[in-house]
């Protein structure tokens, strides 16, 4: 499988630049406030679309915003600019409580939100709600990213879908043997390859222990791995500490894993298809796969802040996001499915949409993607289930 966005040793490159720019934030409890009764937006969407104010302010996953400054072939900001007089401007954010912590500030018009953020910017009243009717390339969004529980709230839409993907198991066949179906070899069966264990360093991967734990321990009666109560939150914070003894290191952006099974220092772990198809481009043959439990995953959303300066220029850039266009290059260049179903038909590489599943239903459908812990469990356990505050202070004991 060849890499995404142009030739490994580019795009390598790429992310060592954004390695080296990241902060590598260690989750601290004092990452921001995130009760559910922090309040709502309040905010009405537009009901009709008025011209550009001249530019448009982005917190944007790195990779999400491009313009030919890191390779001159990957652009489609350029043509957005020339046909809307929007010049766009943006902020990388490294992680979603970085991004979080950025919208709040109020200086930014809107903000490519994982679900883990998405929930946080709705209760705390930093985003509105988006008129889709206004946004035209929205018709053609997979159904399946439409009004879910990360990006529709209350019956309301906040966002336009940007991309998905999921977070698999890779390991070293030579290391690792025979070929896992299952993640026990991350859990229960994580001392078998001590030392070369890695995670994804992030308070929302206390969710992947609550998946495992559904299906290995359904006494505990999980059904939803965001939604957590004591118990069921206590049995996650202790299958990850016990695998905390077994991890050789964790991570949080693309080159930390990357060096780490280029090097030998991992052989097994969760990741995203993306660093496999760049190890694999390297001659490395390191091999992924779902496990039988599932997985969990991601689907980004573009919101628009409560206190855009400039909203008709951010509905614009949402509009060309997500047109088949756009959304094929920057999923290739990011490496994710697309969210535009007509983006497939574009792709430089014609196995992209195949090697991310961007129209596989029943493969997504054993995904759980990433959203907000609220203490709201969804069921009739009422308002006993841990926040994404006490997700936080969990993941802060996990990692000593």
């Amino acid at each position: 499988m060849r890499s995404n966005g142009g030739t490994s040793s580019a795009r390598i490159a790429w992310l060592v630049v954004v390695g080296l720019l990241a902060f590598m934030v260690a989750f601290a409890a004092g990452c921001g406030s995130d009760d559910d009764d922090e309040g709502d937006s309040g905010g009405e969407a537009l009901t009709e679309l008025g011209e550009g104010e001249g530019e448009v302010n982005l917190v944007a996953w790195a990779g999400y915003v491009e313009d030919g400054s890191t390779d001159p072939k990957v652009d489609w900001v350029t043509d957005f600019e020339q046909e809307t007089g929007c010049k766009v401007n943006v902020k990388i954010g490294n992680t979603s409580d970085e991004m979080v912590q950025l919208m709040r500030t109020g200086q930014y018009d809107g903000v490519s939100a994982s679900g883990d953020a998405s929930g946080r910017l709705v209760e705390g009243g930093d985003v509105d709600p988006v008129n889709v009717d206004l946004i035209p390339n929205y018709e053609d969004v997979f159904d399946a990213l439409k009004d879910q529980p990360y990006n529709t709230f209350d019956g309301a839409n906040y966002g336009v879908p940007h991309g998905r993907g999921s977070n698999l198991l890779m390991y070293d066949p030579a290391e690792v043997k025979p070929a896992p179906t299952s993640w026990d070899v991350v859990f229960d069966r994580a001392d078998e390859y001590s030392g070369q264990v890695t995670a994804y360093d992030n308070p929302i991967y206390i969710a992947d222990a609550a998946l495992y734990l559904r299906e290995h321990d359904p006494e505990l009666g999980i059904t939803d791995p965001y939604e957590l109560d004591q118990d069921q939150f206590d049995a996650a914070i202790e299958l990850l500490k016990q695998q905390r003894e077994h991890i050789g290191e964790y991570w949080s952006d693309y080159t930390k894993e990357i060096q780490a099974f280029a090097n030998g220092d991992s052989s097994v772990g969760t990741t995203w298809q993306v660093i496999a198809n760049l190890l694999n481009a390297d001659g490395s043959k390191e091999k992924v796969l779902l496990p039988e439990e599932g997985a969990t995953g991601w689907s980004d959303t573009w919101m628009l802040s409560s206190e855009a300066e400039h909203p008709n220029c951010m509905y614009m850039w949402m509009d060309h996001i997500i047109s088949p266009e756009a959304n094929a290059a920057v999923a290739e260049w990011f490496g994710e499915a697309p969210a535009n179903e007509k983006s497939c038909a574009l792709t430089a590489d014609k196995e992209h949409c195949d090697i991310y599943h961007a129209d596989d239903e029943a493969f997504f459908d054993q995904i759980e993607y990433w959203k907000t812990p609220v203490s709201d469990c969804g069921d009739d356990r009422g308002d006993v289930c841990k926040t994404y505050d006490e997700w936080v202070q969990g993941w802060n004991e996990v990692k000593g």
